[in-house]
This record gives structure tokens, sequence and C-alpha cells, in this order.
């Protein structure tokens, strides 16, 4: 579809808005297929008439298609970052977010409609990254765009980039690939089962059939606990808790064996209650199918897949420049792991470091950081 076309025009305008589009049948590459597809995307800022102004920023493993306000009331994940005047300018560049396949924030996941008119469910195939970088290329078709400017993403948002770059290297011109790596490792692979199992093991899980009854919240909640435990840095939860008690409660109290409301017990430490509150704030607001899907997604993450080594798959983005960047405190995707992904890309990249105690999610917290970097390195004036 030409970039003049109504619906370019459309989605020009304002942005921060969630709009969807349908891309049709999607063939997968662990196969069978789904037989539509909706592609739900937030857009900020004009697509040139060449559709070569566009910049597609990819969202984390619970991260939404929300990158900046725009025109809406409720900040961004990166606020700060995208907009007018802003290092990744809405005045130059059409900024698009679309939403990981399998998700439940508007594109199509475990909880959509299927053709006989209930939830997928259970039915719902296995997706990889690579599945999303293929659906996502076609909303790029559908809107205009020709090549990106570039294509930026932290943590599963990073792995979606690489993706992006290895398998479409002719769209892209500039990749940032920010706390993450070129394929999962098993330590990575072995916090997701646990957390998947969480969620398959609550009682009301109903082997994913749960929409006509209570979703399996306690297991969605554990698993967020888990998955926050890698998110954040040991020095980071000491300096922030260390062994205090919170706030009118006493662990050492014979109440603490009695459950209370969220899964956790009376008589709670500091650092409990703030894992309960990042519980209850997952559980308010995602699916526990979806959960799983894009977490079993992510485990399958493996730029060479069907590609040889990591220096063959990555031969083909030589023409693409890339940003890497690594969290110095993160614990779940180790600068190391910055290290190899830029030592097997072609010509001299260098790992640039995000300076943060807090662990891997310096990359959302640190946003003044990852701003210069990606002004320096992307959008210079």
């Amino acid at each position: 579809m030409p970039a003049s076309a109504p619906w370019s025009a459309a989605v020009g305008q304002g942005g921060g808005v969630l709009r969807s589009v349908d891309i049709g049948a999607l063939e997968l590459e662990a196969g069978g297929e789904l037989p539509t597809v909706t592609l739900a995307f937030e857009c900020w800022g004009v697509l040139n008439a060449a559709g070569t102004n566009a910049v597609l920023i990819q969202h984390a493993l619970t991260g939404s298609t929300h990158v900046s306000r725009g025109d809406s009331e409720e900040d961004g994940w990166w606020e700060g970052l995208v907009g007018p005047g802003e290092v990744i300018d809405t005045d130059k560049y059409f900024v698009v977010a679309a939403n990981m396949l399998g998700g439940c924030y508007g594109t199509t996941g475990p909880s959509s409609i299927a053709a006989d008119g209930a939830p997928y469910g259970s039915r719902f195939p296995l997706v990889t990254i690579r599945d999303s970088v293929v659906a996502e290329a076609r909303l790029a078709d559908r809107l205009g765009i020709t090549s990106w400017h570039a294509v930026i993403g932290g943590s599963m948002g990073g792995a979606r980039a690489l993706e992006w770059a290895v398998t479409f290297p002719e769209r892209v011109r500039r990749c940032a690939v920010v706390a993450s790596c070129a394929a999962s490792t098993a330590e990575q692979i072995a916090f997701s089962q646990a957390q998947v199992l969480a969620i398959r093991q609550d009682p009301h899980f109903a082997g994913g059939d749960y929409y006509d009854g209570a979703a399996p919240t306690s297991g969605l909640g554990l698993a967020r606990r888990i998955a926050h435990i890698t998110y954040r840095s040991e020095t980071e939860m000491e300096q922030r808790f260390g062994r205090a008690a919170q706030d009118g409660e006493n662990p050492l109290h014979l109440g603490r064996l009695r459950p209370v409301v969220g899964g956790s017990f009376a008589g709670r430490y500091q650092v409990e209650s703030y894992l309960d509150h990042q519980a209850r704030k997952l559980v308010s607001r995602f699916d526990a199918n979806s959960y799983i899907v894009i977490t079993e997604a992510l485990m399958s993450h493996d730029v060479t897949r069907g590609r040889g080594t990591l220096t063959q798959a990555l031969t083909r983005t030589e023409g693409v420049q890339f940003l890497v960047a690594a969290v110095s405190s993160d614990r779940l995707y180790f600068p190391s792991q910055s290290q190899e992904l830029a030592a097997a890309l072609p010509g001299d990249v260098k790992v640039h470091n995000i300076d943060s105690a807090i662990g891997h999610d310096g990359f959302l917290t640190e946003v003044g950081t990852v701003g210069d970097l990606l002004r320096e390195s992307f959008f210079a004036q």
C-alpha cells in the first residue's frame, strides 16, 4: 500500500492511540498457522512519501505498545524518548510500536476469539520471535513503510530488533539491541520454565481454557515474582529493603503461617511486600495464557536457528548499523552476552555501558542514558 494512501494519512495524525490492522493468515515457524491475525500498534508522527522515515520500537515481555503519551493521558514506558523535539523527534520520524504476536494488548493471542466463536485458550499455537517479526513486516507493508530508519528494542524487544535485522536486512538501516542477546541461554530458559509452570499449576488454569471462570491469578502472580527477582540486582534490593519488616507487620509472628489476600502471608519483610505489589500490578493488566505464549517465544529465541554459526547468521546484517548496549548490573542478560553479540557482528561494533545499580530494568529506568546513546548513534542532528 503506498504511503500516500488514506490509511497511512490516518495513522499519521496524533499519536499514542491503540490501532489495529488485519494482516491475514500466518504460517508459523514451528508448524501450523493462524488463519487470521490482527496486529495492534500505536504510532506517532507522519510517514514520508518514500516510506523511509519510520522507527520501530519493540516492547519487552509484558510491555505494551504505549511507548509515549502522545494524545493519551497515560505516560509511556519510555516516556521522554519519543515526541516532538525529543530524541526520536516525531516532527521528523514516523514511530511505530507493535504488540507482540500472542499478546493481550490487541494483537491476536490466546484470549482472542477463534473462528468457532470461543477464545483460542489452549488451542493457541507455539509462536516464535521470528513469527512475530514476520507479522510485523506485514504491518509495515500495510502502513507503506519501505525501510526502517531504525529498529530499537530492549530485553525481549532487543531480541525482536535483532531478528528484524537478520530476517529483513534490506529493510533495516539501523538496529539497537539493548540488554539482550543473540539466543536465550540455559539459565534464561530455566527461569522462564519456572514462571510458566507456576501458571500451569494454578488450580484455576484449566489447561488454558479458563476464560469462562476464575483466572489463574495466583500462578501468574508467582510467575511475576520469579521474573521480577531477575529484573533487579541483589545490590538494589539489599540497599532498598535489607531485612526490614513491612510497616506494621512482624515476620516472626505466628500469624506468618496464615495466608492473606494476594498469595503472601501475614508478617512480611519489605521485599516480600514489594514482590506482592509487582504481582498484583501485573495480574490486573495481563492475561496468563499470553504470559506463557510470549515467555515460550522468548525461550525459543535463537537468531542462528537454521542459519549456521552466530558469525554466519549475522553476516546477513553487513549493511546494518548497530548499537549494542548492556546494563552494568544485569543478572538476567549478562553484559558478556552483549559482548558476544557485538564480536560476531560485521565490522567493529562497540558495546555501550548503561551504568545502573538497578539490574536488568536499568534499560527502562535509565531513560536519559538510553536517549543519549540513541541520539549519538542514530538521531544526531
